[in-house]
């Protein structure tokens, strides 16, 4: 038979999309906009609150196929299945779908990664506010890649990740899936992540557009208010550089609604902005039920149909996890004109291209996978992967206090090890690692994987040492292990649907830490050993109680599978930490701090007698060395509001050990046309030393990084003086350089420059 246009891979993608579309009818067309989710019935707890939704009542998945199929959810993510018959089976699907339908389109087949890949056996890495604390895109990059491999290796061509979402409140469940409380540090290690995952050829989702953790009250899917400001200055900057420079090819819409309108339903944001303004032209996807949400959370739609139409309208392309009202409801609502079958053309369209582009649509595709096609064994949790997680989880833990002596732990001492996260292998996991996600519901499940407690690392880490458990008063020091227990809408302290009142810790545990350092002196308990605290959580917790009083504070956002190794690497000073906080920890479990980000009314002052300053700031973090910081110089003292400025340091290591010193470049903007934030971050560099080395760091700083929103859609910068701060925290800054831009006012667009480049040259 002759080529068809579309069968073409010589042809450009959107070209053989265009060709393939012109051939559908509308009911292949309305199956490219669909999904279904195998192995899923709506009995599993995940999805029990949302039984009735996966499909319709009165779907039949044998009358779908043959119109065709958009996407397959979560064949790994749904229920343990071994790797490697999971991949054979996925295979075998995929020729079913292909063969069903008249012109042998498959599926894409997507599935979530945010701490690798979530199947059982794979590799659980660090969650994401774990890799905002290590202020260190290129290995988040290198670790991404890897997951795509392993996703690519069986069959997996979408990866739900990452999240760009900018921690507004850490009471919000999620928070262990975000990056940090800093636009600059959320673009750039997710950006880096998106790069990652789509240089292995797996389409990286954006998520979740937009706003999603700037909720009233932290709580899950709640309504947001905020101003336009706020908006395009915070929540969006991310978003633009994952798909800017990161090149994500899909976008995922967020449950919540701004100001009334549901991002699901917004044709501002999914269309006039995110196609018409930025250029995206991938595919927008339904986060769960989000569709369906319109109708029966929102009330901004009456039936599936009109909730159909709405999201497809507003440019939702695809729905998600499975069929419903893109399915029988939409095709009604087509044949009886409530919309037009252009505006599914558009969508189809999108989705074409991207199944062009991942080689669905080539004459010799096969749906064996690598894995499949050579017949060998799966392995998710490869040597690779897990030196990955395990550089990542060392570069994440961030020692937020230190009395002198009482770390690194003496290889011989008597250590007492205790608390209720001394010993348990939950405290290294995210809600969106499969033993968490999914493996609660299969109590007799192994982890798949080998993850290491604190306290079998310690014991490992110092064989000569004398370690017990319990609160030994005889010990020569006590590490108390304290945090969280992921898990989804309520079954855990922390994640999906696990929102806090407040920043207590959870369980009582405040209890325990007070029982232990009761009448505690400057090192301890007046009656016992130093107290050296370790923290396994989600989110920051209130720690003023306790601060001043522990010998030591250590930080780990779960660390993953490697995550006891690394804390018990930096306890035993194996490791220098050189992790730094991407969120802020408060005094006090009440009133949230504002965060670093807040303008000068939201900083101390005579005006309220609350103080919201954090206990540690943004960026905080300690080293068991020291760094000199000397030299500090901008290349002018005045540019143009189109110009550029270098702000260079020199940092020295004057301790006895190697280490890491993170610069932080903020900008202060004393006067401007609109409230502006104190301090904002725009520049960073990890400076790797050896005791008495040094290095030169320079910062290549453009005007654009001054810009900011002035109304709705515009933006500027102005002439006036800033100053750009060298940092080692939002609340240290070294040296404040200040830097005059001349010249007259400017509208800056979405072209502007997003990144200041960070050069270190070793001296």
């Amino acid at each position: 038979m002759e080529q068809q246009t579309w069968q073409d891979p010589s042809r450009p993608a959107a070209e053989r999309a265009a060709d393939l579309l012109g051939r559908l009818t509308l009911e292949e067309k309305l199956a490219q906009l669909s999904s279904i989710w195998p192995n899923s019935d709506g009995d599993g707890e995940d999805v029990a609150p949302l039984q009735g939704l996966l499909t319709e009542p009165d779907m039949d998945l044998d009358a779908l196929l043959p119109h065709g199929l958009g996407q397959l959810t979560r064949p790994f993510g749904t229920a343990p299945v071994e790797p490697a018959e999971r991949a054979r089976s996925l295979a075998a699907e995929q020729r079913r779908i292909a063969a069903a339908n008249r012109h042998g389109i498959p599926a894409i087949a997507h599935e979530e990664c945010l701490t690798g890949f979530t199947a059982w056996q794979a590799t659980v890495l660090p969650t994401p506010l774990a890799w905002g604390a290590t202020f260190d895109p290129d290995l988040v990059e290198e670790a991404a890649a890897l997951i795509g491999a392993s996703l690519r290796e069986v069959g997996i061509h979408q990866g739900l990740s990452p999240v760009l979402d900018v921690v507004r409140d850490p009471r919000w469940g999620r928070t262990e899936e975000a990056i940090g409380e800093d636009p600059y540090l959320v673009a750039t290690i997710a950006t880096g992540y998106v790069r990652g995952l789509e240089s292995s050829g797996v389409v990286a989702t954006l998520k979740h557009f937009a706003g999603y953790a700037s909720s009233r009250g932290a709580r899950n899917h709640a309504p947001v208010a905020m101003g336009p400001r706020e908006l395009a200055d915070v929540v969006l900057p991310p978003f633009e550089m994952g798909l800017r420079e990161g090149g994500a090819r899909s976008v995922m819409a967020s449950y919540v609604d701004l100001d009334g309108v549901p991002s699901h339903g917004d044709s501002w944001l999914l269309t006039q902005l995110l196609r018409e303004e930025w250029g995206f032209t991938g595919t927008v996807v339904s986060d769960y039920f989000g569709v369906t949400f319109l109708e029966t959370s929102h009330g901004v739609a009456g039936s599936p149909a009109e909730a159909a139409v709405r999201a497809l309208t507003a440019g939702v392309d695809v729905e998600l996890p499975a069929v419903r009202a893109y399915g029988i409801p939409l095709l009604k609502a087509v044949r009886s004109g409530d919309v037009p079958e252009s505006v599914v053309d558009r969508s189809v369209l999108r989705v074409l291209t991207q199944k062009a582009e991942l080689g669905l649509l080539d004459p010799g595709w096969s749906p064996e996978p690598p894995a499949v096609r050579e017949d060998r064994p799966v392995d998710l949790d490869p040597p690779v992967l897990r030196d990955a997680a395990r550089r990542l989880a060392e570069e994440s833990v961030v020692l937020l206090e230190h009395r002198a002596g009482a770390l690194p732990l003496a290889p011989g001492a008597r250590i007492a090890v205790t608390g209720p996260f001394a010993d348990e292998a939950a405290a290294m996991l995210g809600c969106y690692s499969f033993p968490r996600h999914v493996g609660l519901e299969y109590p007799e499940l192994p982890l798949g994987v080998a993850v290491p407690t604190l306290l079998e690392s310690l014991r490992a880490e110092l064989p000569d040492a004398e370690i017990t458990t319990g609160a030994d008063r005889d010990a020569d020091v006590i590490v108390v292990a304290v945090g969280d227990r992921s898990g989804l809408f309520g079954r855990g302290t922390s994640g999906e649907g696990c929102d806090a009142a407040d920043l207590e810790l959870p369980e009582n545990q405040g209890a325990l830490l007070d029982e232990l350092l009761g009448g505690a002196d400057d090192a301890g308990t007046a009656d016992g050993p130093p107290v050296v605290l370790v923290l396994f959580t989600g989110r920051p917790y209130a720690l003023g109680r306790w601060a001043g009083r522990a010998a030591a504070i250590v930080q780990a956002f779960f660390p993953g599978e490697e995550g006891g190794p690394a804390v018990a690497g930096v306890l035993s000073g194996r490791v220098n930490p050189s992790g730094r906080l991407p969120v802020g920890v408060p005094v006090h479990p009440g009133g949230q701090p504002a965060g670093y980000l807040a303008p000068p009314l939201g900083q101390v002052g005579d005006q309220s007698s609350i103080d919201p300053t954090p206990l540690y700031p943004f960026g905080h973090g300690l080293s068991y060395t020291s760094f000199e910081w000397t030299g500090a110089r901008l290349s002018t003292t005045a540019t143009g509001t189109d110009g550029t400025a270098d702000a260079e340091v020199t940092v020295t290591n004057t301790g006895d050990r190697a280490g890491t010193e993170v610069v932080q470049l903020y900008l202060h903007d004393p006067v401007a046309a609109v409230v502006r934030p104190v301090n904002r971050l725009i520049g960073y560099a990890r400076v790797d030393l050896a005791p008495g080395a040094a290095a030169r760091v320079r910062f290549a700083f453009h005007a654009d990084l001054a810009a900011y929103t002035v109304a709705p859609g515009r933006r500027i910068t102005d002439p006036g003086t800033l100053e750009l701060r060298l940092a080692a925290s939002s609340g240290d800054i070294r040296h404040a350089l200040p830097l005059t831009l001349t010249g007259p006012e400017r509208t800056v667009g979405h072209d502007r420059r997003l990144r200041c480049p960070a050069e270190v040259t070793p001296l």
